[in-house]
């Protein structure tokens, strides 16, 4: 048996968490998965995986062995990367994480035409709006929506987004339309769980003192569009990025607030651990990503 091919299936159950998600990663049957790694635990003479009817988990011998052929496969990827960037052709899989929304609705779309430009390239995209750690988790780039901190990591700015308190017209009309950032802390509020900051929201304008509110979230959620669903239907204000919101705006299903204050405008960047030694089919896919977004279509007029 091919030791390479037994790794690769290893690795490919442990990262997949099941055998069939494996096979689906990896393209194979679930059948010859399974044989893989039970041939690769027979030959090394120990078990590698606590199997059960629900889940996998590693040994001990399995979680060292897992890390020495994870980095071996990396080596081995690393090494035709730098074969086929003197070719000029990029190939390879690319992992890939993006936030949900995001990733949704102005990603999915970009998708197609990379895979027409790059055959040679796979893609292996994960939507998630957890902050992923790209060495340890193995991702070759990621798509980030924050001000960045300093950091070993690499970036490039495909795009700002700019952040807006909304709500719907059937709502303000009930409750209300607040005239100053103040009033909010009277409003019913939909909260954006990995909001950096919470339920206190800040406002600034020219030639007043920065507020900052602390709201009462009426419902929490780990989605944009979560929040966006549920200020559609009249349940209270959000404070989400326009990349999600600019089309509702346009048709009036909801309705800027405090247009003459401002809370904060974002970077939307490509992130990837180092910039030595980039494959090609990283570097190529943040071109295509810079000139994708060189024009937003989510940017809405003041």
């Amino acid at each position: 048996m091919d030791k390479f091919q037994e790794m690769t299936s290893f690795v490919a159950v442990v990262d997949a968490g099941s055998f069939v998600g494996a096979a689906d990663a990896i393209g194979m049957s679930k059948a010859a998965v399974s044989r893989h790694v039970a041939e690769l635990e027979q030959r090394l003479g120990a078990r590698l995986l606590h199997r059960t009817t629900r889940r996998l988990s590693l040994t001990d011998d399995g979680q060292l062995f897992y890390a020495r052929a994870k980095e071996m496969l990396a080596a081995v990827d690393e090494a035709e990367s730098e074969i086929s960037s003197r070719s000029g052709e990029p190939s390879g899989r690319l992992r890939i994480n993006a936030p949900l929304s995001f990733g949704v609705l102005h990603l999915a779309p970009l998708w197609p035409r990379f895979a027409q430009l790059y055959p040679k390239v796979s893609l292996d995209i994960e939507l998630s709006d957890r902050v992923v750690d790209l060495v340890e988790e193995g991702y070759d780039l990621a798509i980030r929506i924050t001000n960045l901190p300093n950091s070993q990591l690499v970036s490039r700015q495909l795009a700002t987004t700019r952040m807006i308190a909304c709500a719907s017209p059937q709502y303000l009309a009930q409750h209300g339309t607040p005239a100053h950032p103040d009033e909010l802390a009277q409003h019913e509020v939909i909260s954006y769980s990995y909001f950096a900051a919470r339920d206190e929201w800040t406002f600034t304008a020219p030639h007043e003192t920065p507020v900052v509110v602390h709201t009462h979230a009426r419902i929490h959620a780990n989605n944009g569009d979560t929040c966006r669903a549920a200020a559609l239907e009249h349940q209270g204000i959000i404070l989400q990025p326009d990349f999600i919101v600019a089309d509702d705006l346009r048709r009036g299903d909801l309705v800027e607030l405090l247009p003459t204050w401002r809370t904060m405008t974002l970077g939307i960047h490509a992130v990837y651990p180092s910039r030595k030694h980039l494959p090609i089919k990283t570097r190529r896919l943040v071109d295509f990503l810079v000139e994708g977004f060189a024009v937003p279509r989510w940017e809405v007029a003041r």
